[in-house]
């Protein structure tokens, strides 16, 4: 599904109609995070956002995990294994699991730490925990009260914010700000913009990070003299050609897909017979690179598209090094 426009504009007739059903919503999203969890065997981070698409949490998870190895910890990364069709707990093999089964951004997680991958959460701290890891880092669990976190930093985009502050499906809220920020124990504010401003408003005490993405420098100075043809099926592909343009890269074409988007056999052939016949070089992201692996009918697109790995750089490191840590010491 294609997030309507309107969930990221003030609002509108459509989000008015749509409010009743927000607050319903909202009602029942605040009611379910409220409930209490377990306590796991080890510590608990959470990484998470209040709205409905990306944000930027895939690479927080990866820099949280690269920071908790160079500690000396065993991280273990939790994901919903959202796209894939296993429900686990399983350990994800990032070089032999396929996207279908476990979800892209599993396998982006996969290879750097442990992975597991658990419709119930609580299931797979329970399996990381047998497996070695002496933290788990939960991906996109904000809103799952399975689990007593020991640390949650909420993601949001410093340019596109929370949107209109509506809940689902008259906004992009999962639930009603007030009652996520409850649930948080800091603010990770990824990219440029005014548009978070609400959120840190709102939340006046919670420490406050920024982080920015970075572009793979190799990966770009090889695409420096090429016209390329963008293309992304991730939260806000957006994001993904603004990082493609600041970069200097000549974007002659995009296109976006919704989140987590299957790319069909015909899309491949389609990508890939326009890049020829314009003389352009395509350019995805590596989630969109995940899910073709393993495909036969995606085996051109995968060998054609360029992919531009970024990894997050945060402002204030040293101040959220030492946070984790102390909430990772219980």
């Amino acid at each position: 599904m294609r997030e309507p426009s309107f969930w990221w504009r003030n609002a509108g007739l459509a989000a008015g109609l749509l409010a009743p059903l927000g607050l319903a919503y909202g009602a029942v999203a605040a009611r379910r995070m409220a409930k209490p969890g377990r306590r796991a065997q080890i510590p608990v981070l959470c990484v998470g956002n209040f709205t409905l698409g990306g944000a930027g949490k895939t690479p927080t998870v990866l820099w949280l995990a690269g920071l908790l190895q160079a500690l000396g910890e065993r991280p273990c990364c939790l994901s919903r294994g959202y796209g894939g069709s296993e429900g686990g707990p399983k350990s994800v093999d990032a070089h032999n699991d396929s996207a279908a089964a476990v979800g892209d951004e599993a396998l982006l997680l996969a290879r750097l730490a442990p992975t597991i991958v658990a419709r119930d959460r609580v299931a797979g701290v329970t399996a990381a925990h047998a497996a070695g890891a002496t933290v788990v880092i939960m991906d996109d669990g904000l809103q799952n009260a399975s689990l007593i976190k020991d640390f949650t930093i909420a993601v949001v985009d410093g340019r596109r914010g929370i949107g209109n502050g509506k809940v689902f499906p008259a906004g992009p809220l999962r639930a009603p700000l007030q009652a996520q920020l409850a649930h948080c124990d800091a603010l990770l504010i990824v990219g440029d913009g005014v548009g978070a401003n609400g959120v840190i408003g709102a939340a006046p005490s919670l420490p406050l990070f920024h982080a920015r993405l970075i572009p793979d420098a190799p990966a770009i100075a090889a695409l420096k003299a090429r016209n390329v043809y963008a293309f992304a099926g991730i939260g806000n592909p957006q994001k993904f050609f603004d990082t493609l343009a600041g970069a200097g890269l000549a974007v002659a074409q995009r296109r976006a897909f919704a989140d987590h988007h299957r790319y069909s056999g015909e899309e491949a052939a389609e990508l890939v017979m326009q890049a020829e016949q314009d003389g352009l070089t395509l350019v995805t992201t590596e989630k969109d690179h995940a899910r073709m692996t393993g495909d036969p009918a995606l085996a051109a697109l995968a060998a054609k598209a360029q992919v531009l790995p970024v990894t997050l750089a945060v402002d204030e490191a040293d101040e959220l090094r030492k946070l984790v840590l102390a909430k990772t010491r219980r």
